[in-house]
């Protein structure tokens, strides 16, 4: 590992300051991902900021019913909050479905949304990768895709957001706070993350010298009908080969507002509203969930070893949406898929 400097931020402003001196600095919290990239050799950061201190640690409501979740919120504390069981259950069992309990007590909600991608090639240094090295071209193209992108892809990165959490994070249209030299501002979490274009190496709309302050979740939580099915090789300790978060409203047999994203099949959760249109006012039955499914994914591509995701997705799609209509959501304690 190489050398590198360490310093504590005393508070955010100073937090602020530092990364802004420093544009080879890296903000450290519970280091699940980052020190993992720093010893892969991945990451290479001269100077580690830790932000471990800062006061962003508490789950608030807001006096419009919604929650402000601080940066700092460990993910397992996260996931059992009771507001957040009662109001937000499809968020928990997110974050229960990711990692193992170890790394969510260690993990923090800010830190979660900065997770880097896990494709091989991207923790493989001697190959060529333009999200690690700009410009070096993408070797999972041609290369073991199983696990990389169907949607959104382009001709320079094929990686997938590895994150549970923000996949239940866009179907609740949660804003992210942040702050930075330029003063504070709110990123809808369906923004944050972007897609690879030309410029893979650039994972979210986060300006380089900016911190994650807080999370925010409108009012409005799904709390009767949602689901959170994530389709995996494994039970356990397994990032998501395709994962699907829903949250309905019902009146009956009707659906009356639908929502739904999709994780590990793009750079990003894919969250896509014109599909989401097509299953308001319809009568909850397979046919409308696999119209649904088919818009959603109209336009997805398979690299030959991942053309198989076309259709596991359009099946957990259809599956999500029937265990959420029925109100019978996907148990996180016995992951077994039925």
């Amino acid at each position: 590992m190489i050398n590198f400097e360490y310093t504590r931020a005393n508070n955010i402003s100073d937090a602020v300051r530092q990364i802004a001196a420093d544009s080879s600095a890296k903000f450290i919290a519970g280091g699940t991902n980052l020190l993992d990239l720093m010893k892969e050799d991945v990451e290479q950061p001269t100077h580690l900021i830790d932000i471990s201190h800062l006061p962003l640690t508490k789950v608030e409501e807001n006096t419009d019913g919604g929650l402000r979740i601080g940066a700092l919120v460990p993910n397992s504390d996260l996931a059992w909050h009771p507001l957040v069981a009662k109001r937000y259950p499809v968020l928990g069992s997110a974050i229960l479905a990711g990692a193992s309990a170890q790394l969510r007590n260690m993990a923090s909600t800010g830190g979660n949304l900065m997770q880097r991608t896990r494709c091989f090639y991207f923790y493989d240094t001697v190959t060529p990768c333009n999200k690690r090295d700009p410009g070096s071209g993408c070797s999972a193209i041609k290369g073991l895709n199983r696990i990389n992108a169907i949607l959104g892809t382009s001709e320079a990165c094929i990686a997938t957001h590895p994150s549970d959490m923000c996949v239940a994070l866009a179907v609740l249209d949660a804003k992210v706070h942040v702050t930075g030299p330029s003063g504070d501002r709110t990123i809808a979490l369906t923004d944050f993350h972007r897609l690879p274009g030309d410029t893979p190496q650039r994972d979210t709309n986060l300006n380089p010298n900016e911190i994650i302050t807080a999370i925010e979740l409108p009012p409005q939580g799904f709390s009767k009908n949602y689901t959170y099915l994530k389709i995996r090789d494994r039970l356990s300790y397994a990032f998501a080969l395709v994962s699907v978060a829903v949250g309905l409203e019902m009146d009956g047999k009707t659906i009356r507002q639908a929502r739904f994203a999709v994780g590990g099949v793009a750079h990003k959760p894919w969250r896509d509203q014109s599909a989401e249109a097509l299953l308001n006012g319809q009568q909850a039955t397979p046919e409308t969930y696999r119209r649904a499914a088919d818009h959603l994914l109209r336009d997805a591509k398979g690299y030959g070893h991942n053309d198989f995701k076309i259709e596991l997705a359009r099946r957990t799609i259809v599956r999500g949406l029937t265990q959420a209509a029925n109100g019978t959501p996907q148990s996180q304690s016995n992951k077994k898929i039925a």
